[in-house]
């Protein structure tokens, strides 16, 4: 009978998904996955931290809860520093102990990357596939495989996105963290937004990679979270390339919080709107914002062209 891995569709999956779901259906393992974001989830997520824990933590623990009972393992990975000399969210250094803590009666599939201790992606997800009976070798080769179809993926989305560039309409970045710009409840419903207004939408996780370090490095040399650096270089390299600037982040998010300061003291003479998600009871004050802005950007591509 087929293992049944179940992965959350929130916070590290909008990472690692394609690494993920290639590895296991390498191994012939079925893969449950949780729903797009709904209340629901987010009320269950709500119940097993106290208010001030961030949005996006409280929909991955609903995420959680959904998937229980419905697989033999949950994936839920602890990463620290997954590149040289930076680290990630506490909150994803903290992953696997706030489910153990908060979730009762579930089995946690987990893997560590931690850079620091010599702890790699791949000695993780070898680790991993001993943990479920699996060889070296044949996890090896499913971590390889893996690896070169999520390259594969990214390489695509780039490649898209620079076809963007050159259409003639009103471009704006979404700058945030994935688990952000992609979730239902929080990303989503400015996507949809947008997209009816006819806006070229720029992603700031499709950035190339090889240009972070470079981008970032010429806004601030003091940025020491790795998925923060993602969200500055993507603003400093399309900045003299779009109309407007969208930031989103979920409340309270300590780093997103410093970069997003840095970026309204550095980043002069373009739009930029910033959204805080914190209660997402009501639609109406967010679509009102979102109106109130196009039409600036309506306004100053008018006045340009004249």
């Amino acid at each position: 009978m087929r293992l049944k891995i179940g992965i959350p569709k929130s916070l590290l999956y909008y990472y690692y998904k394609d690494l993920w779901i290639n590895f296991f259906k390498y191994l012939d393992m079925e893969i449950i996955e949780s729903p797009n974001t709904n209340k629901e989830m987010l009320k269950e997520g709500e119940k097993l931290v106290d208010d001030e824990t961030c949005l996006s933590m409280k929909i991955y623990l609903g995420h959680i809860v959904y998937l229980k009972d419905k697989c033999d393992y949950i994936l839920v990975p602890r990463l620290f520093s997954v590149c040289k000399n930076e680290e990630v969210c506490t909150n994803f250094n903290a992953l696997y102990d706030i489910v153990n803590n908060v979730v009762s009666d579930i089995e946690i599939l987990n893997y560590n990357v931690d850079l620091t201790t010599k702890d790699s992606e791949l000695l993780g997800f070898l680790n991993m596939g001993k943990e479920l009976g699996i060889s070296y070798i044949k996890a090896y080769k499913a971590y390889k495989y893996a690896k070169e179809k999520e390259r594969d993926i990214r390489k695509s989305k780039e490649l898209t996105q620079e076809a963007n560039l050159e259409k003639d309409s009103i471009k704006i970045l979404l700058a945030a963290h994935p688990y952000n710009l992609y979730d239902d409840l929080i990303g989503k419903q400015v996507i949809r937004y947008l997209n009816e207004e006819n806006i070229t939408i720029l992603y700031s996780d499709r950035i190339k990679k090889e240009r972070i370090n470079e981008e970032c490095m010429e806004l601030s040399t003091d940025i020491h979270w790795t998925h923060s650096k993602e969200v500055v270089a993507s603003i400093n390299y399309y900045k003299d390339k779009v109309d407007g600037i969208i930031l989103m982040s979920s409340f309270p998010c300590g780093p997103d919080s410093l970069s997003n300061d840095l970026i309204s003291r550095k980043v002069k003479n373009l739009p930029i709107l910033t959204l805080m998600f914190e209660d997402l009871n009501s639609d109406i004050g967010l679509m009102t914002r979102l109106e109130s802005y196009i039409d600036i950007l309506k306004q100053k591509k008018e006045e340009s062209c004249e």
